[in-house]
C-alpha cells in the first residue's frame, strides 16, 4: 500500500470536522463524497445525524481546491434535499459562504450554487437568501453579480410571489439598472419581467419606471407586450410538497368532465332511483341493462357526489363487470370511475370492494374494456379511494401479480407504477418493503411484458426514494438487468422531482453528482428578453423540482406525454356554392364564373387571372386549401385543354411551395389528378414539378403512400410507369430517410417488376437501382425470389448505382415530418420480428442432451435469418440469446464453432440493437479465443467481424477489455485478439474510444510470449495513431510499473521516463506551465524532484512543479553523441596497470564531458553531491541501456570514469546501484559484440581489481562476480595482468580476493594461460603472511594448482622456506584426500594423459617452460561465431571424460562442444579414430551410419575453430589448432560424409577458414606456417568434396561484404574495406576453381539453385550499383558474371529453363535475363555454344551455321542437330565422357527414339562402343557417379562416319580481354585454343586417377599437416593446376600408369600458359 493510500486510510477515522479541515486536499474531497453518500442515505428529515451536519457546510464550501469545493457542494445539495426546514436555522451562513466563494468559479460550481440557494429557498430561508443577494449583487465583479440575479429570477419564477417576496425584489432592482455590465443590466430587465407575470404591469411599472433610463423603458415596453400575466409556481416549498395533493386532484378531474353538472347539489341516489335504474340492471336485454348503467355514469359525472349510501349499487356494479356482454361490463366500469372521481374518499371502502375483481376484469384483450378498466383504477388512486398501503395490504395485488394470465399480470404491475409515481415520498417510504420483493419476483417472469412493466415499478420507487431501498434487493440482479434498471431511471431522471440517485451503482457518492445535474436546469433571467412567454407549469416538467414528493411531477409527466393530434388527411365533401361561400371577396366573381365556362379560351384566361390574384395574396397561408378546393372543382382535373391543365398545375404548384403549411389534405386532393396528368407528355414536366412540390411541403413518404394505390388500380399503364420515373427522380433528390422502405420495395416487387409492360419493368428496375445507391447490398436480400432475368437487369442497374454511403439529399422538406414515416437512412430496411418463431421447442432443444438435437436448433436459427433475409428485430430474441449462450460452453467444440457462427449471422441480422438485446453475450463469444485449437479462434474472429459490422467498435471495447484481462486466456488467444484489433484500428482514422485498450495492450507488452508482446506493440502503435499523442498523455497515468517505459518510448522516441517523474506530469499541458509530481511507477515511493525554484511561500501550495523548460529537456535524446570524437579523448589516456585515485583535473575533465554529451537533467544527477539523485540518475541509465546501445558505446569512456569516480567514493546506497548497473551494462556491450578498447580497460580495470576488497561483504560479493563476469567475456590474457596487480596491493582484502580468483583462474582455464605457472610464486609467497585468510586463500589456489599439476608444482613456487613447504605440503596431502573422495583420480594424472597423447599423435606441447611468450593482442571480447550456438561458454569440469578420455563418438562429440580446447582433443582424436576406420570399411555401412550426424559434427567443429585459435593467440599450445583441422579434414576426404553438410553449416565452415587464413596474427602464433598450409588443404578438400551446389551458393552470398564483428580482430591501421577487399579475393579464387570444373561437373549443380543465387547477388546491387562497380573493374561482379557466363556457354539457350526459382514475371525485369539473352548473343554470334541441354528445348548449337533456316517448330529436325553434335562429341577422345552422358540423359528423355538410326553409316566397333558406353554410364548413374569421378575406361573408335553434317571443331578465342568481366583471362595468348587446354586437364587427371590405388589409406594427420610443397593462400598463391593435382578422386579407374606422359602433360600445359597464369 502507498504512503497516499495509507493516509486515506487512516484519515477516514477521524471526526467530519477533522477530516473536512484535514491540509490533504484528497482527504478533504473523499470526505465530501462520504459526506454526500450518508445524507443521500437519510430517508428521515429528523434524522438526528443532519443536526450535527449543518454547521459543516460553512466552511467546506469555501474550500481553496475547486474540486473539493464542487464536491462540498453537492454534499451541501444532498444534505437539504434529506433535511427539513430545521435546517433553515444554517441558512445565512452558508448561503452568505456560497455567494462569497462559489459565484466565481466553475460554470459547474456557479450552477450547483444555485440549486444550493433554491434548495434553502424550497426549506423556507427565504429571508437569509434574500439577504445574502442583496450583497452579492453589491459585489464589484461582475461575473459573480450575473449568477445572484439570475438565481433570483429563478426563485420567483420557481416558487411564485407567495414565497419570494416582489417587495425586496423591487427594492434591489433600481441599482442593477444602472450596472456598467450589459449582462448585469439584461439580467435585470428579465426580473422585471418576470415581476410583471406575478405582480402585473402596472404596479411594476409605478415603482420601477420612474427609476429607469428612457432607453430601458422603451425596450421594456416593446417587452410587456409578449408578457402575459397570471403565473403559477413549478415548486412547492417542502412542508407543502408532502401534503396530500387533493385540490390538484379535483381540478384534473373538473377538467375532464363536461361543464355542464347533471345534479345541483350532489345528490345522485334520489334521481337514481326515479330513473328506474334497479330495474334496468336486470332487465334480459342487454340494450336495457347498458342503458340503465349510463344512467348511473351521466349522473355520476358530476363535480362532488354527496355522501350517502352506495353499497347496493356497488354490489350491483361489481356484478355487471362480469356481464356476458362486453358493452354493459364497460359501462358499468365506467360508471364505478365516475363514483370514484366524485365521492372520493366516501368510496375507499366500496374501492376496495371492487379491486379484485376490477383486477381480474383486466385479462379482457378488448381494447375499450382495457382501457376502460386502466381509466377507473386511475381514477380511484387519484381520487384518493385507495392509497398504497390499502392496495398491498389487501393482497389483491399480490394475488393479481400471480395471475396465470400475463396480460392480468403486465396490467397489474403498470398501474402500481402509476400509483407510485402519483405517490409522494411519505407513502412510498412507508410501503417500499413490501413493493421490491413484490416486483423483483416479477423480474423473472417468462413473459417481456411483465418483466418490462416490473422493472418500470421499480425504477418509479427508485426515483422517488432513492437506489437505498433497493440496494439489497439489487445485490441478487445480474449485471444486464441491473444496466437496464440503470438505464430506465436515468432515461427519466431529469422528469422526476427526489431523485437520489439515477444509476445503479454501489458508490451511492458517486451518484449524488448525476443526480444534482439531471435534476437541475439552469435558467437565465436574460432569456426573458427574446419576447417567449415562459411554457405554462401544467404542460412542462419543473426542472427546478428537487424535492420529495411526486404527485406534481407525476402530473407533469402525464401531460408532457401528450402528443398533438394527427392531422386529418382525408378531405370533407364541399360542394362548389360553399366554396364560393367560403371565398368570399378572396377572389373576384368574374374569375369563378370564368372558369366555369364551357370556352377554353376563358377557362384560360380565368386561371392566369387567378393566378395574378394569388401571387398578390397577402396572406396565402389561411387560404390554402379553399383555394385548392376551387381549382379542384372549376375548371377540376376533368379539363380537356392542356393548356388549362398547365396553368391549374402550376398554380397549385406555386401553393405548395409558396405557402408556410401546405396541408395533407390538399395534397389528397390533387394527388389523383396529377399523376394522371404525369402520363400525358404534354403535362409530364409540369405534373411531375408539382409532385416534388408535395414532397417538399409534406415529404415524400405520405406522397408515396398515395401513389401507390393510384398507381397499381389505376387503368392507363402509362401512371404506373411514369409514376415510378417520378419516384426514381423523388428518391434521388429527397433520399430515403424519409420513406417506409418496406413497403417501396414490396411495391416494386408486387406490381413494378410483375408489370407485363417493358417500360413499367425498366422503370421499377431504375427505382430499384437508385434505392442501392442509398441502402447498399443489403437490398439484394429482399429481392432473391425475382425472376433470374430480371435480377441481371438489377445487378447491371446497381453497378451504375454503387452504394454511396451517407449521402445529404439535394432537396429537404420544409415542414417536421413524424418520426414514425422517417425510419429510414441505411438501416431503414424492414426487419422481420421473428419471436413467433423462437418457440419452446427450438429453445428446448439447445439444451438436449443429444447433440444432433442441439444442432438442429442452432440450423433452425440460421433457416429463421435466411427467411427474414437476414434483417430481423430484437424483439422476442433474449431467450434466443440465453440458448445459444449456452451452446458456447458445449462439450462438442464443432457445436461451439457453428454457435459461434450462428451468432455472428443474428448480430449481423439484428444491426446497432444487438448490443442491447444480446445480454452480454459478446464477453462468452471472446472468451472462445481462449481455446487451443486454431480453427476455434478463427471462427471466433469470424464472430466479432460480423458483431463488428452490426455495432461500432466503440461498443465492443468494455467486453474486449474484460477478455484481455482474463487470466485463463492463452496466449494465442491475447496474440489473436490484439491483431484482430489492430487491423479494425489501421481502418479507423481517428478513434478516442481506442485510450481505453491502452492499458491492457500496455500490460501484454510485458507478457512472457514473445508473440504477445508483439502483437500488444503493434496494436499500441494503432492505439497512438487514432487517440492522439494528447489523448494518450491525458491518460497514461492508467499505466503502472514496467509497461509505462515501453508506453513512453513509443509515444516520445528517445525519451526515457525517469524515476521521479509522474505521469500526471507527463499528461499535464505545456500552455498551463506546471504539472504535479507524484509517486514513481517503478518502486512506488515518493522521491525530491530537482528544484531549480525557491522553497514554496507560507500561501503557496506544497506540490513540486515542474516547469516547461523542464519537460522540454524530458523530451530531447538522453545521450547526445553528434560531436563526440572518443579517439581523441582515449590517445589522453595513460595506460596503466596499477590503480591511481583520480585527481581533481581528471574529475573536472569528466564533468565537462559528461555536460557536453549527457542530457542535461541526467549529468545533474549523476554529478550530484546527494546520492539519492545519482541513483535516481542510475535508474534513468539503466532503462536506456537496451535502447541506447550505440549511444553509450561512444561515451563508454566518459561512463567508465564516472564509475571509477563511484567506486571510489564511500555511499554504500550508491556504490551498490553501480554494482547493478555495470552487469547489464556489460552484457549490452556483448549483446553489441562490443570490444573494449585498450585504452576503457585501463580506465576500468585497475579500480575494479584495487576495489575487490572492499570492507562490506555485500559489495565484495558483488565486484567479485562482476571481475569474473569480465573475466569469462574478456581475454583472460587481458585480465590477468591486473589480477596480478592486485596481489601487490596494501589492502588484504583485496589480496585475498586477487588470490582467489587467481585459483577461479586456474580452475577453469588450466594452464593455458601465458605467464600464470610462472607467477604462481607471488601466490606461493603469500603463504608467509601474518593475515590467517590471506594464507588460507593463498594455500586454496596452491591446492587447486597441485590438482591440475601435479608434483610438477613445485617447480613454480619459488624460494620457500621450510614452514612454508610444510604448509604446502599438508595442503597438498588434504587435497589428494579430497580428491579420493570424490574418485577425481590423482593429482596431475588429467594433464600426464593429455601429455602422453600428445606425444604419440602429435608435437609436444611447449607449455611447461612456464616463460611469458610475447602476449598476441586479443579483443577482450571474442567475435561471436554466426554458426549453431554452443550451450554454455564455460568449459565442463575435468572430470566429464575421466582420465582415460570419451569412449564412444556421442561422448566424443559433448566433449567437443562442450569441453575446454585441451579436453576437445581426446574427442577429436576419438572421431578421427572412428572416420578412418569407417573409411577402410569395404561395403561403406559404417560411413552410412555417420552421414547423419557428419552435419552436426562440421557445426561443433567449425564452433572449435575460432576458440581454438582464440586461445592460442593468449599464448596456449596451437595443438587444438592442429587436431581441429585435422578433423575436418578427415571429415571432408569421404565424399558421402561431405555432401550431407548442410548449406548453413557450409557458410559458417568457409567463413571461419578464410577469416583465419586473412588473419595476420596467425604466421606469429605456435606452427603458424604449419597452420596456414592445413587451412589451404583443408579449403581445397571443402572445394572438391563437398556439394558443389551448397559450395557455389555460399561462395556467392560471400562475395557480399562481411559484417565487421565477423572479424577475428579489431581493425588496425587497415579499414574494414581493405580486409573485405582481401576476403572478396580469396572467395572469387575459390570460385574460380569451381567454375573451371564446371565442364565436368555442371550434373551435379542444381542450376535452379544456382542461378537464384546470382539473381539475388544482381537484385540486391541494382543496375545504378551494377555500372559503377562495372567502371571500378569490380572483381566480386566480374566473378558472379563469368560463373553465368560459363553456364550458358555450357547449357545454352536450355539454361532458360532452369529459372523457376527466379521470378521472371517481376516487373522491372530480372537483370540475370539481361545478361543471359547477352550471353547467348555474344556465345551464338562466335559460334561457341554447346549442346548439351534436354533435348526438346530450343537452343543454340553449332549445327545452324550449315543450316542456316531450319524449321522454326520442328522437334525431328532439332532432335538430328542435337544427335549430330553430341555423336561428334563422343568421336573426340577427350569428350567423349561427356558426349556418352549427353547421349544417355537424351535416350531417358525420349525413350521411343531409335538412336541407332542415326548411326547406319557408323562402323559397328564406334555403335558397340555406344551400346557399351550406355550401359557403363546407366551402371554409374545408378550408384550415383557423375562423370567427373569416372571417365570412362577405353576410347572411342577412331573412325567415325555421321549421317549429320560434319561439325567442325571451333577454335574459341576469349570473349573479352583481360581486363574484361570475365576470369576466362587465364588464357592469355590469343593463339591458344582453350579445347586444348581442356583436353590436357582431362587427360592429366585420368592418368593421376589411374596411378593411386583402389583402397588407399588416410593419410597420418601430421603428413597432411606438414605438407611443405601447399603454400598458405595469403602468402603464395596456388595454381589451380596445382591446386587440382592435389585433390585426389576418391573413385580410382584401372588404367595404366604412364608418369612420363603425366610429366609431359603438366609441360605442355605450362608451355601454354607461358607462366602468365594469375595465382589462385
Amino acid at each position: 500500500m502507498s504512503e497516499e493510500e495509507k493516509l486515506l486510510k487512516d484519515a477516514k477515522k477521524l471526526p467530519w470536522e477533522d477530516r473536512l479541515a484535514h491540509k490533504n486536499w484528497k482527504v478533504r474531497n473523499e470526505a465530501n463524497v462520504d459526506l454526500a453518500s450518508v445524507c443521500d442515505s437519510i430517508t428521515d428529515p429528523k434524522d438526528p445525524r443532519l443536526r450535527e451536519f449543518g454547521h459543516l457546510f460553512r466552511k467546506t464550501v469555501a474550500d481553496s481546491n475547486a474540486p473539493v469545493q464542487e464536491k462540498a457542494l453537492d454534499a451541501l445539495i444532498a444534505f437539504l434535499k434529506a433535511a427539513d426546514s430545521d435546517a433553515s436555522r444554517y441558512g445565512k451562513e452558508v448561503c452568505d459562504a456560497i455567494a462569497a466563494k462559489c459565484l466565481t468559479g466553475r460554470p459547474k460550481t456557479v450552477q450547483k450554487a444555485q440549486e444550493a440557494f433554491l434548495l434553502w429557498v424550497e426549506l423556507e430561508a427565504v429571508d437569509a437568501f434574500l439577504d445574502t443577494l442583496e450583497k452579492a449583487i453589491k459585489n464589484k465583479v461582475a461575473k459573480a453579480v450575473v449568477p445572484a440575479v439570475d438565481v433570483m429570477f429563478q426563485a420567483l419564477s420557481d416558487f411564485g410571489s407567495k414565497i419570494i417576496p416582489p417587495k425586496r425584489i423591487l427594492k434591489m432592482l433600481p441599482e442593477l439598472f444602472d450596472h456598467q455590465d450589459q449582462n448585469v443590466r439584461a439580467s435585470a430587465k428579465g426580473v422585471t419581467l418576470e415581476l410583471c407575470r406575478w405582480i402585473g404591469k402596472d404596479p411594476v411599472k409605478s415603482i420601477l419606471f420612474e427609476k429607469m433610463r428612457d432607453t430601458m423603458k422603451k425596450e421594456l415596453e416593446a417587452e410587456l407586450a409578449n408578457v402575459s400575466v397570471g403565473a403559477k409556481p413549478a415548486r412547492k416549498i417542502r412542508s407543502e410538497q408532502d401534503k396530500e395533493p387533493e385540490a390538484e386532484a379535483s381540478s384534473d378531474v373538473v377538467g375532464d368532465r363536461p361543464s355542464e353538472e347533471p345534479v345541483a347539489d350532489g345528490n345522485i341516489l334520489t334521481p337514481l332511483e326515479k330513473s328506474g335504474f334497479w330495474d334496468g340492471v336486470k332487465a334480459t336485454k342487454w340494450s336495457e341493462r347498458k342503458e340503465a348503467v349510463a344512467e348511473l355514469t351521466k349522473l355520476a359525472s358530476t363535480k362532488k357526489i354527496a355522501p350517502g349510501d352506495f353499497s347496493e349499487i356497488c354490489r350491483t356494479l361489481k356484478k355487471l363487470i362480469t356481464d356476458v356482454n362486453l358493452a354493459v361490463a364497460v359501462e358499468a366500469i365506467q360508471a364505478i370511475g365516475n363514483l370514484a372521481r366524485g365521492l372520493r374518499t366516501h368510496f375507499s371502502a366500496s374501492s376496495r370492494f371492487m379491486l379484485p375483481v376490477l383486477l381480474e376484469k383486466l385479462k379482457e384483450k378488448k381494447p375499450t374494456v382495457a382501457e376502460a378498466l386502466t381509466q377507473t383504477l386511475q381514477a380511484m388512486y387519484k381520487a384518493g379511494c385507495l392509497n398504497l398501503v390499502d392496495i398491498i395490504e389487501g393482497k389483491n395485488v399480490k394475488t393479481a401479480v400471480k395471475n396465470k394470465v400475463p396480460l392480468v399480470r403486465s396490467l397489474t404491475l403498470n398501474w402500481l407504477t402509476f400509483c407510485l409515481e402519483t405517490s409522494n415520498k411519505a407513502l412510498i417510504l412507508k410501503a417500499h418493503k413490501e413493493y421490491v420483493p413484490l416486483c423483483m419476483e416479477c423480474l423473472n417472469d417468462g413473459t417481456p411484458d411483465v418483466r418490462d412493466a416490473a422493472f418500470s415499478a421499480l425504477a418509479a420507487i427508485a426515483k422517488s426514494v432513492g437506489m437505498r431501498p433497493l440496494e439489497k434487493s439489487l445485490e441478487k440482479l445480474d449485471d444486464v438487468r441491473r444496466k437496464k434498471l440503470s438505464e430506465m431511471i436515468a432515461s427519466s431522471g431529469g422528469e422526476l422531482a427526489g431523485t437520489s440517485s439515477v444509476t445503479v451503482q454501489s458508490s451511492v457518492g458517486s451518484t449524488t453528482t448525476g443526480n444534482s445535474e439531471a435534476s437541475f436546469v439552469r435558467k437565465s433571467a436574460a432569456s426573458m428578453l427574446s419576447g417567449k412567454r415562459p411554457a405554462p407549469v401544467s404542460k412542462k416538467a419543473a426542472p427546478g423540482k428537487t424535492g420529495g414528493s411526486k404527485k406534481d411531477g407525476a402530473v407533469r409527466n402525464e401531460s408532457s406525454k401528450s402528443v398533438e393530434p394527427p392531422e386529418d388527411v382525408e378531405p370533407a365533401e364541399m360542394g362548389l356554392e360553399e366554396i364560393e361561400n367560403r371565398l368570399g371577396s378572396l377572389v373576384k366573381p368574374e374569375t369563378i364564373s370564368q372558369l366555369k365556362s364551357t370556352v377554353w379560351k376563358e377557362r384560360l384566361e380565368a386561371t392566369l387571372s387567378l393566378k395574378e390574384e394569388i401571387v398578390g395574396l397577402q396572406e396565402l397561408d389561411k387560404s390554402v386549401e379553399i383555394l385548392v378546393r376551387l381549382l379542384c372543382a372549376v375548371p377540376g382535373w376533368n379539363e380537356k385543354n392542356v393548356q388549362v391543365q398547365q396553368q391549374v398545375i402550376e398554380i397549385i404548384t406555386y401553393i405548395s411551395s409558396t405557402a408556410a403549411k401546405f396541408p395533407k389534405k390538399c395534397v389528397v386532393l390533387c394527388i389523383t389528378g396529377t399523376s394522371e396528368r404525369v402520363a400525358d407528355i404534354k403535362t409530364r414536366a409540369s405534373a411531375m414539378k408539382c409532385l416534388t412540390a408535395f414532397c417538399e411541403a409534406v415529404g415524400p413518404g405520405f406522397v408515396f403512400e398515395r401513389l401507390y394505390k393510384i398507381m397499381k388500380e389505376h387503368k392507363n399503364p402509362k401512371v404506373l410507369s411514369e409514376g415510378l420515373l417520378w419516384m426514381v427522380s423523388a428518391v434521388d433528390d429527397f433520399g430515403v430517410s424519409l420513406l417506409k422502405l418496406k413497403d417501396v420495395i414490396d411495391f416494386c416487387k408486387d406490381v413494378g417488376l410483375q408489370s407485363s409492360a417493358a417500360a413499367t419493368r425498366n422503370a421499377t428496375i431504375k427505382l430499384l437501382g437508385v434505392l442501392h445507391k442509398f441502402v447498399g447490398p443489403d437490398i439484394k436480400g429482399f429481392l432473391n425470389d425475382v425472376k433470374p432475368a430480371l435480377l441481371s437487369a438489377l445487378d447491371t442497374e446497381y453497378e451504375k448505382n454503387p452504394f454511396e454511403g451517407t449521402v445529404a439529399p439535394k432537396r429537404v422538406v420544409k415542414t417536421s415530418v413524424s418520426t414514425s414515416n422517417s425510419a429510414g437512412g441505411l438501416d431503414s430496411l424492414p426487419r422481420e420480428d421473428i419471436s413467433s418463431k423462437i418457440t419452446p421447442n427450438l429453445l428446448k432443444g439447445f439444451e438436449s442432451p443429444d447433440w444432433k438435437m442441439r444442432l438442429e436448433s442452432i440450423e433452425a436459427v440460421n433457416k429463421i435469418l435466411e427467411e427474414a433475409n437476414k434483417r430481423i428485430q430484437p424483439t422476442g430474441t433474449g431467450e434466443l440469446f440465453g440458448g445459444l449462450r449456452g451452446r458456447l460452453l458445449d462439450s462438442n467444440k464443432n457445436l461451439v464453432m457453428q454457435t459461434l457462427t450462428t451468432i455472428g449471422g443474428v448480430a449481423s441480422a439484428m444491426g446497432p440493437t444487438v448490443e442491447k438485446a444480446s445480454k452480454g453475450i459478446l464477453s462468452d463469444v471472446l472468451k472462445c479465443l481462449g481455446d487451443n485449437k486454431k480453427h476455434m479462434r478463427e471462427c471466433t474472429l469470424a464472430a466479432l467481424d460480423m458483431w463488428l459490422g452490426a455495432v461500432h467498435l466503440d461498443k465492443m471495447i468494455p467486453y474486449i477489455i474484460i477478455a484481455l484481462t482474463d487470466g485463463k486466456m492463452g496466449a494465442e488467444g491475447r496474440k489473436d485478439l490484439f491483431d484482430w484489433l489492430t487491423k479494425q484500428l489501421a481502418g479507423l482514422s481517428d478513434f478516442v474510444d481506442a485510450i481505453h485498450l491502452l492499458k491492457p495492450a500496455s500490460t501484454a507488452m510485458t507478457d512472457k510470449s514473445a508473440d504477445v508482446r508483439k502483437a500488444a506493440e503493434g496494436c499500441i502503435s494503432e492505439i497512438l495513431r487514432v487517440s492522439g499523442q494528447e489523448t494518450i498523455e491525458k491518460n497514461i497515468k492508467d499505466i503502472q510499473g514496467p509497461a509505462l517505459a515501453l508506453v513512453l518510448e513509443k509515444v516520445r522516441p528517445g525519451y526515457v521516463q525517469e524515476p521521479f517523474e509522474s505521469s500526471k506530469a507527463m499528461a499535464g499541458s505545456l500552455s498551463k506551465g506546471v504539472s504535479k509530481v507524484s509517486k514513481s511507477t517503478s518502486n512506488g515511493t515518493l522521491k525530491q524532484g530537482n528544484r531549480s525554484r525557491a522553497l514554496p511561500t507560507k500561501g503557496s501550495r506544497p506540490d513540486q512543479i515542474t516547469s516547461a523548460h523542464d519537460i522540454a529537456i524530458q523530451s530531447q535524446s538522453l545521450l547526445n553523441t553528434k560531436d563526440s570524437n572518443k579517439d581523441d579523448r582515449e590517445r589522453l589516456v595513460v595506460r596503466r596497470i596499477k590503480f591511481e585515485e583520480l585527481r581533481a583535473e581528471q574529475i573536472q575533465d569528466l564533468e565537462n564531458d559528461m555536460m557536453k554529451f549527457f542530457r542535461e537533467d541526467l549529468q545533474k544527477r549523476l554529478l550530484s553531491p546527494d546520492f539519492k539523485k545519482q541513483v535516481d540518475g542510475l535508474d534513468i541509465l539503466q532503462k536506456a541501456l537496451p535502447s541506447l546501445s550505440k549511444e553509450i558505446i561512444e561515451v563508454l569512456d566518459i561512463l567508465l570514469r564516472w564509475f571509477v569516480l563511484q567506486l571510489c567514493k564511500s555511499n554504500t546506497t550508491c556504490l551498490l546501484k553501480v554494482l547493478e548497473v555495470l552487469p547489464e551494462l556489460f552484457n549490452t556491450l556483448k549483446d553489441e559484440e562490443y570490444c573494449l578498447t585498450e585504452a576503457e580497460a585501463a580506465i576500468f580495470l585497475p579500480c575494479l581489481a584495487e576495489k575487490l576488497g572492499h570492507n562490506i561483504e555485500k559489495v565484495r560479493e558483488k565486484m567479485r562476480e562482476l571481475m569474473k563476469q569480465i573475466i569469462q567475456a574478456y581475454s583472460v590474457a587481458k585480465t590477468f595482468p591486473y589480477i596480478l596487480e592486485g596481489l601487490r596491493s596494501k589492502n588484504n582484502r583485496t589480496r585475498i580476493e586477487c588470490t582467489d580468483l587467481i585459483g577461479y583462474l586456474l580452475e577453469t582455464c588450466g594452464t593455458e594461460i601465458n605467464g600464470l605457472l610462472k607467477h604462481l610464486n607471488m601466490v606461493a609467497s603469500l603463504t608467509a603472511e601474518r593475515d590467517g585468510e590471506l594464507r588460507k586463500a593463498a594455500l586454496n589456489t596452491m591446492a587447486t594448482g597441485y590438482k591440475i599439476l601435479g608434483d610438477d608444482i613445485w617447480r613454480y613456487v619459488g624460494k620457500l622456506t621450510d614452514a612454508q613447504k610444510s604448509m604446502l605440503d599438508d595442503r597438498f596431502k588434504w587435497k589428494i584426500k579430497e580428491m579420493e573422495k570424490r574418485r577425481e583420480g590423482r593429482p596431475g594424472d588429467a594433464r600426464a594423459a593429455l601429455r602422453r597423447s600428445v606425444r604419440e599423435n602429435g608435437p609436444e606441447v611447449a607449455e611447461q617452460s612456464g616463460d611469458l611468450p610475447q602476449m598476441v593482442p586479443g579483443p577482450l571480447f571474442p567475435r561471436q561465431n554466426y554458426s549453431e550456438q554452443v550451450l554454455e561458454r564455460n568449459p565442463v569440469p575435468q572430470t566429464i571424460a575421466g582420465v582415460n578420455g570419451p569412449t564412444d563418438w556421442n561422448e566424443a562429440l559433448d566433449i567437443i562442444m562442450f569441453g575446454s580446447p585441451e579436453q576437445s582433443v581426446e574427442g577429436m582424436k576419438v572421431v578421427c579414430h572412428e572416420l578412418a576406420q569407417a573409411s577402410n570399411d569395404p561395403d561403406e555401412s559404417a560411413i552410412d551410419e555417420l552421414v547423419k550426424d557428419a552435419d552436426g559434427l562440421v557445426s561443433c567443429l567449425a564452433n572449435k575453430v575460432a576458440k581454438t585459435f582464440d586461445v592460442s593467440l593468449m599464448g596456449a599450445s596451437s595443438r587444438s589448432c592442429k587436431y581441429v583441422l585435422n578433423t575436418l579434414m578427415q571429415t571432408f576426404q569421404n565424399k558421402k560424409l561431405a555432401h550431407a553438410v548442410k548449406e548453413g553449416t557450409l557458410t559458417s565452415l568457409i567463413t571461419e577458414l578464410l577469416l583465419w587464413l586473412l588473419d595476420e596474427r596467425v604466421p606469429r602464433m605456435e606452427d603458424g606456417s604449419q597452420l596456414l598450409k592445413a587451412l589451404n588443404v583443408l579449403m581445397l578438400k571443402i572445394l572438391d568434396n563437398a556439394d558443389r551446389t551448397s559450395s557455389f551458393v555460399v561462395l556467392i552470398s560471400l562475395l557480399r561484404p562481411l559484417d565487421p564483428s565477423r572479424w577475428p580482430s579489431p581493425a588496425t591501421a587497415e579499414g574494414y574495406a581493405i580486409r573485405n577487399q582481401k576476403f572478396s579475393d580469396l572467395v572469387v579464387k575459390c570460385l574460380i576453381k569451381l567454375t573451371k570444373l564446371l565442364q565436368s561437373t555442371i550434373y551435379e549443380v542444381d542450376l535452379d539453385r544456382l542461378l537464384q543465387s546470382i539473381h539475388v547477388y544482381l537484385q540486391e546491387l541494382g543496375m545504378e550499383e551494377i555500372r559503377r562497380r562495372a567502371g571500378a573493374d569490380d572483381k566480386p561482379l566480374r566473378m558472379v558474371k563469368t560463373v553465368l557466363h560459363e553456364l550458358v556457354k555450357l547449357r545454352g539457350a536450355a539454361i532458360k529453363g532452369h529459372l523457376s526459382l527466379v521470378p521472371i514475371d517481376m516487373r522491372p525485369q530480372p537483370i540475370i535475363l539481361a545478361y543471359i539473352d547477352l550471353n547467348l548473343e555474344t556465345l551464338a554470334a562466335a559460334r561457341m555454344l554447346t549442346a548439351t541441354g534436354p533435348v526438346g528445348q530450343t537452343h543454340w548449337t553449332d549445327s545452324t551455321a550449315n543450316n542456316p533456316s531450319p524449321p522454326a517448330n520442328s522437334a525431328d529436325v532439332q532432335l538430328k542437330q542435337e544427335l549430330g553434335a553430341i555423336f561428334k562429341k563422343i568421336g573426340d577422345k577427350q569428350t567423349s565422357t561427356i558426349g556418352l552422358y549427353d547421349l544417355y540423359h537424351i535416350t531417358k528423355a525420349y525413350p521411343k527414339v531409335d538412336i541407332f538410326s542415326q548411326l547406319q553409316n557408323a562402323s559397328e566397333a564406334f555403335r558397340t562402343y555406344i551400346r557399351d558406353g550406355l550401359a557403363q554410364v546407366e551402371k554409374n548413374a545408378a550408384a550415383g557417379r557423375t562423370p567427373s569421378s569416372l571417365p570412362l575406361s577405353t576410347p572411342p573408335p577412331s573412325s567415325l562416319t555421321l549421317p549429320s553434317p560434319d561439325i567442325p571443331s571451333l577454335d574459341v578465342k576469349p570473349l573479352m580481354n583481360p581486363r574484361s568481366d570475365s576470369y576466362t583471362d587465364d588464357i592469355r595468348a590469343s593463339n591458344i585454343n582453350p579445347g586444348t587446354l581442356d583436353a590436357i586437364r582431362e587427360r592429366m587427371r585420368t592418368m593421376q586417377l589411374a596411378s593411386e590405388p583402389v583402397s588407399k589409406a588416410m593419410m597420418p594427420t601430421n603428413e597432411n599437416l606438414s605438407t611443405d610443397n601447399i603454400p598458405p593462400m595469403n602468402q603464395q598463391n596456388i595454381p589451380p593446376s596445382q591446386m587440382e593435382a592435389e585433390t585426389p578422386h576418391p573413385h580410382p579407374v584401372g588404367l595404366p600408369m604412364d608418369e612420363k606422359a603425366l610429366s609431359g602433360l603438366q609441360a605442355r600445359m605450362q608451355r601454354l600458359k607461358g607462366g602468365s597464369l594469375e595465382h589462385m
